[in-house]
């Protein structure tokens, strides 16, 4: 492409804005292009969406990581008016840095929680039956089907942490959520509580007052917000990631101890200290070298100080999903999960990169159902479920079902793979096009693409059996993944429009 050399950051501004209120789905009146983007709760995909808006309008690629090293909308558009106007655009002054960093970060030196967060000064008074649940992620995918679990095997107020400008707009938040996914119940409205606040905040956004309200009133915590996002770094997550799980563990120990619920990540153990070996639950993950994303970094991180409150005797439990697909029975999914752009994406250019992927992917309503169901049993406390499925299938048996559904498909080398994303992919029609530079940027020291580094060479083997031994007594079991749940998520991608069949 040609650069455009008449664009001002004045223009570039302004596109941005449009841009970004398109894709959060609000007013460009709403938008503060002094806000740092984080504070926007971009996803990994949405980040894609608006660099590759970018491309077109300025003729090149702009670096993703300069949503976050340029992190507001002026400064960020400042940059690139100087690149435009350099005629010859760097893609970022710092990309090179940025990418070193996580691999010299010592994420072990982060693992340290305010020593004032001990629950040695609570009163320590455990309810069996909690009446007031304070759960974060609410607003998220998991977080609504945690939501509907705790409201039907519960008689508990559900008071959820929301970032908008008041109370109602929260509620509708929330119940625009459950609705999305068809869970929202009617009855339960006068449960679910919002909060207004922020995760990435002091005292999660709350004020003083309030946080101590919470700390006086909550009995029981759920902690599964998280700012998901695969291309911002470390520092870019940290705060709402591993700080506010400080702040929610600080919650727990104030005034009253609260059991914490923790929703971790398998994530954990990306180091490549684990490859080729068995992980279990109760394993201790000292080993961070190699791990490279900075969501995972975050992940590796807030577990610690999870387990070290755990250690001042704070009571706690962590569930560790891994990638989270879509209900088993009505196939209700996030469409706009890595998976299912992936999924289309492949399709749409009739090629899968020939690679050995296992889907280890979980059901949500088999992940939301065990989180809730191991959290009440009192048997769990101090322990670690990995949610991970039991029987993972492999990328090649996704695409035989995917054939055999009357889709034209053929696997092909990785390398092939990825020069037909960059010569044949060139719109927006096809969800690759927006994930290009999540799929084609070299992240670490060892040069390696996000999909290079899940190859299973390079994966442990996560054992859940613990997690499923301490399931047995109940009616939880997770769904194979076999041509039923292939069927149940294709009807509904197929029926949602998602997915066509021509």
């Amino acid at each position: 492409m040609t650069i455009k050399q008449s664009f001002t950051a004045d223009d570039i501004q302004v596109f941005l804005v449009s841009n970004l209120a398109k894709l959060l789905g609000v007013a460009t009146d709403e938008i503060d292009v002094k806000e740092h983007l984080e504070n926007y709760g971009l996803d990994s995909a949405q980040a894609m969406i608006l660099v590759s808006n970018l491309e077109k309008l300025l003729g090149f690629q702009p670096s993703p990581l300069l949503l976050w090293h340029y992190p507001n909308i002026e400064a960020l558009s400042q940059r690139l008016a100087e690149e435009v106007q350099e005629g010859s655009p760097v893609q970022d002054t710092t990309s090179s840095n940025a990418k070193a960093a996580p691999s010299v970060l010592n994420l072990g030196a982060e693992a340290v929680l305010d020593p004032t967060i001990h629950p040695g000064a609570a009163s320590n008074v455990l309810v069996g039956e909690p009446k007031n649940i304070f759960l974060t992620g609410g607003t998220g995918f998991l977080g609504a089907f945690v939501i509907r679990e705790l409201l039907q095997e519960t008689k508990a107020d559900i008071y959820c942490l929301v970032r908008a400008a008041n109370a109602k707009e929260g509620k509708s938040k929330l119940q625009k959520n459950l609705q999305q996914y068809a869970i929202w119940q009617e009855e339960f409205n006068s449960r679910i509580i919002p909060i207004v606040g922020d995760l990435s905040q002091p005292l999660l956004g709350v004020g003083s007052e309030k946080f101590q309200i919470l700390a006086t009133n909550i009995d029981t915590i759920y902690h599964s917000g998280a700012l998901l996002n695969y291309v911002f770094p470390y520092s870019a997550l940290k705060a709402a990631n591993v700080l506010g799980t400080q702040e929610v563990l600080r919650l727990a120990c104030q005034i009253k101890v609260k059991p914490v619920h923790y929703v971790s990540s398998v994530a954990v153990f990306e180091s490549t200290a684990y490859a080729g070996k068995v992980v279990k639950e109760q394993d201790e993950f000292n080993h961070w070298e190699g791990i490279y994303l900075g969501y995972s970094q975050t992940k590796w991180v807030a577990e610690k100080l999870v387990k070290i409150a755990r250690d001042r005797g704070l009571p706690v439990t962590i569930h560790r999903p891994p990638l989270i697909s879509g209900d088993s029975k009505t196939g209700i999914c996030n469409t706009h999960d890595f998976i299912n752009l992936m999924t289309k994406g492949c399709l749409q250019m009739g090629y899968f990169p020939d690679v050995d992927y296992m889907l280890d992917m979980s059901p949500v309503d088999y992940v939301s159902k065990a989180i809730v169901y191991l959290s009440r049993q009192k048997e769990s406390i101090g322990k670690a479920f990995n949610l991970q499925h039991p029987q993972p299938a492999s990328l090649k048996m996704l695409v035989e079902w995917i054939r055999s559904f009357g889709y034209s498909v053929e696997m092909i080398p990785y390398e092939k793979w990825q020069s037909e994303l960059i010569n044949n992919v060139s719109s927006v029609e096809n969800p690759l096009y927006t994930l290009r530079p999540f799929l084609l940027e070299r992240w670490s020291d060892e040069q390696l693409t996000i999909p290079d580094l899940y190859l299973q060479a390079r994966r442990p083997h996560i054992s859940c059996q613990d997690t499923l031994h301490a399931l047995a007594s109940s009616s939880i079991v997770c769904p194979p993944i076999d041509s039923q749940l292939f069927m149940t998520y294709t009807a509904y991608l197929i029926q949602s429009g998602f997915l066509n069949i021509a």
